[in-house]
């Protein structure tokens, strides 16, 4: 079956090979060239669908990337600014002080705020890494509804540990729960990054109230520290351990109501108890699955013992 064209399955290619090739040219013009589109078409293209401009989400990704390296690793200033297409050292740092607040050597110096071991710092950087091209495309919408029948879901109850998270509470309308999750966890990725807090996973939402017109909802990043600092509407909290009921949904996030269903079916007919509001985790990422059909999403929901 041909799949039609959307703005985000013909920017995902190019939102991978900017992302791979952060150290080479990827100005407007070069990523046109990529693409096969004139500048103009692919500027207008690429930011409806991404939410920034193509200049915008280089610079992002190369200053993302960067933030890592001075935490994580030993290379200069100038060896991480010209590893990640700097052009030079001034260059790097008037950027780096705009979007995290301090110089490179300052913010190499303070390191992680709560401390980190190695393999914190590991898993940090692979977040960063496989987080940053698509912060802002989880929970994208195709805008249309499957035609194909309803999946099937393999349901089970599991025991999970607490997880320390940062979230954004909003209050939205049931239409606006995608742009909701597009705006607040890019905000919510670069505060980790600003602060020093370790990322410890990939995205998730949690529904707290699920009323017929509005829903209360919270965004959030999994981190490795508990003691994360809360600031502004960035909240520390923890999602609760104990027993839970899980399922995997596959393929586009506007049928996750599916997959909550299934669990609400389950939970019914094994006499369990919700004891606490469900949540969702993104476990892969858009820019590098452009066919909705293989987007995954894990669903949890807490169950009294």
């Amino acid at each position: 079956m041909i799949r039609p064209t959307t703005p985000l399955n013909r920017v995902l290619p190019i939102l991978g090979f900017a992302a791979a090739h952060l150290d080479e040219d990827v100005s407007l013009r070069a990523l046109a060239e990529q693409s096969g589109l004139s500048t103009f078409h692919l500027q207008r293209v690429f930011s409806s669908a991404a939410g920034e401009t193509p200049k915008q989400y280089t610079l992002r990704l190369r200053l993302g990337r960067a933030a890592v390296m001075l935490i994580a690793g030993d290379d200069s200033v100038l060896d991480i600014a010209l590893s990640c297409g700097f052009q030079s050292h001034e260059a790097f740092c008037r950027a780096f002080r705009r979007r995290f607040g301090m110089a490179p050597s300052n913010y190499r110096k303070r390191g992680f705020a709560a401390g980190a071991d190695r393999a914190a710092a590991r898993k940090h950087a692979e977040v960063v890494d496989a987080a940053g091209p698509c912060i802002g495309l989880f929970h994208i919408s195709e805008n249309r509804r499957s035609q194909e029948n309803e999946m099937p879901y393999s349901i089970i109850k599991k025991e999970l540990a607490p997880q320390p998270v940062l979230v954004v509470r909003r209050r939205v309308k049931r239409s606006d729960i995608a742009a909701t999750i597009g705006e607040a966890l890019p905000h919510i990725f670069v505060y980790a990054q600003q602060n020093g807090i370790a990322l410890a996973g990939l995205p998730f939402t949690r529904y707290v109230e699920m009323g017929p017109g509005m829903i209360t909802m919270e965004p959030g990043m999994r981190v490795t520290s508990a003691g994360a600092a809360s600031q502004g509407e960035i909240v520390a909290d923890t999602l609760p351990g104990g027993p839970a009921v899980t399922t995997v949904h596959a393929g586009p996030y506007d049928k996750l109501s599916d997959a909550y269903a299934a669990i609400e079916q389950w939970m019914d007919a094994e006499g369990l108890v919700a004891a606490g509001p469900p949540w969702e985790c993104y476990l892969n990422d858009p820019s590098e699955y452009p066919d909705p059909k293989d987007w995954k999403t894990e669903v949890f929901w807490p169950v009294e013992s």
